[in-house]
């Protein structure tokens, strides 16, 4: 069997794996929603100035929850997953097996990327429906998909790195919510960023991949120019984790 009919045969197999665990699945698409909703409840009311755009609240909460969505997806059910399964001995025993270690990761970041898409396509129709939000179409969509599946595999391959640095299972959401959650704040997927944005805010902005993915998402969604070098600095980002997992993942327990 070549590598890509293996890599699609396990990325079934991990399909299945997904939904026949209802209560995983159903919290990792509800989650965003829940918050999209909180969020327009209490400030969906008002006006976002983003250059000489003026955009609702409403509307630029329903871009950065999918933003929210894709990243909670990619890099936290990534890292807090692949961490229990690696103390639970089961990277072990996979290890053990003839599965190649490139089609391991390759399927299960196919997986992620198609449970991201899937969110999206939910999360726009939501916001269409309640909040009529804009439906990406002709040159915006392929730019827009283009940024969702750069940002989904980037996310998804820093997931794994960040798994060198969790010491055991119990640690891995604490790890993993106090490396996202304060860069969600800080990229303006909370907090709509305006014009009036403290400017230390938005240089440790653009370091990371957040913020250029919320950008390029917005692009679709808000109409704001959209930047080839946001795709580029989530794909950099997205390189560097991959290399860092080569380097540093480990199949075994941490001792």
């Amino acid at each position: 069997m070549s590598a890509a009919a293996l890599t699609l045969s396990q990325a079934r197999y991990v399909n299945k794996a997904f939904w026949r665990n209802p209560a995983r699945a159903f919290f990792t698409f509800a989650f965003p929603l829940m918050f999209l909703v909180i969020f327009t409840s209490l400030l969906g009311n008002g006006t976002v100035h983003i250059g000489a755009l003026a955009a609702t609240e409403s509307t630029y909460y329903v871009a950065s929850m999918a933003a929210f969505g894709v990243i909670t997806a990619c890099f936290n059910n990534t890292a807090i997953s692949t961490t229990f399964s690696r103390d639970g001995g089961i990277l072990k025993r996979i290890d053990g097996t003839p599965l190649p270690h490139a089609v391991f990761f390759a399927s299960r970041i196919l997986h992620s990327m198609l449970v991201a898409l899937l969110l999206v396509v939910i999360t726009t129709a939501f916001g269409h429906i309640a909040y009529s939000a804009h439906v990406p179409s002709g040159a915006t969509l392929l730019r827009f998909l283009v940024m969702l599946l750069v940002g989904s595999a980037a996310f998804c391959a820093l997931g794994y790195a960040i798994t060198a640095v969790i010491p055991n299972a119990d640690a891995a959401a604490p790890v993993v919510n106090i490396t996202i959650l304060p860069l969600l704040f800080l990229s303006g997927i909370f907090i709509p960023f305006g014009n009036s944005t403290p400017g230390w805010i938005l240089w440790v902005a653009r370091v990371f991949p957040v913020r250029h993915f919320a950008a390029g998402l917005q692009a679709g969604y808000l109409g704001t120019p959209f930047h080839w070098s946001d795709v580029a600095v989530v794909a950099a980002w997205g390189i560097a984790g991959l290399l860092l997992s080569v380097r540093f993942f480990t199949w075994e327990p941490h001792k």
